[in-house]
């Protein structure tokens, strides 16, 4: 039997014979396919240089092990002395301020409760977020793991500029 082409039916009906036809609200479209990956940074209150690298190994594995828990995926992670980078594969259902928000408030109470440095730690206001292309995802983790080779040649300040010129975010 021959289908009536409908506006859904016209691609369909060439990859499917008539018994398989999908009811309605069924077939190609029924889950949700995502890819959305996202660079975030953000940098230590005051920018201090106090996360030092016996800081950054607990840090990234304990990242990682938060994100499971919280059902985000914490893809790559490193940083230098005074801000952090994560590359974040996200959901449809999470927003890159709540995720943002979890990632910085768990791990600065981590921090302060197992006292890896002296004083108070906290995380700045704010943070930078960029989306990032499937086609960049290798590149993007090479450039978090490469941060202490990026940082002979440039601080935070001039890094983070740099960014968000090349995202069109000319903040002065």
């Amino acid at each position: 039997m021959i289908r009536p082409l409908t506006a859904f039916a016209q691609l369909t009906d060439i990859f499917l014979p008539d018994h398989e036809w999908p009811g309605y609200g069924e077939g190609i479209c029924v889950q949700t396919y995502h890819k959305i990956w996202m660079h975030f940074v953000w940098s230590t209150y005051k920018q201090e240089r106090i996360i030092v690298k016996s800081l950054m190994s607990e840090l990234i594995p304990h990242y990682k092990e938060y994100g499971k828990i919280k059902d985000i995926h914490v893809d790559t992670v490193n940083g230098a002395m005074d801000h952090l980078h994560i590359l974040v594969g996200l959901k449809p259902s999470q927003s890159a301020s709540e995720v943002a928000n979890l990632l910085k408030g768990e791990s600065s109470n981590w921090i302060n409760k197992n006292s890896f440095i002296q004083g108070k730690f906290a995380w700045q206001n704010g943070y930078s977020v960029f989306s990032v292309s499937e086609s960049q995802i290798e590149k993007v983790r090479r450039y978090i793991c490469d941060q202490e080779d990026h940082h002979r040649r440039k601080n935070y300040q001039e890094e983070i500029s740099e960014f968000l010129n090349s995202h069109g975010l000319d903040i002065k």
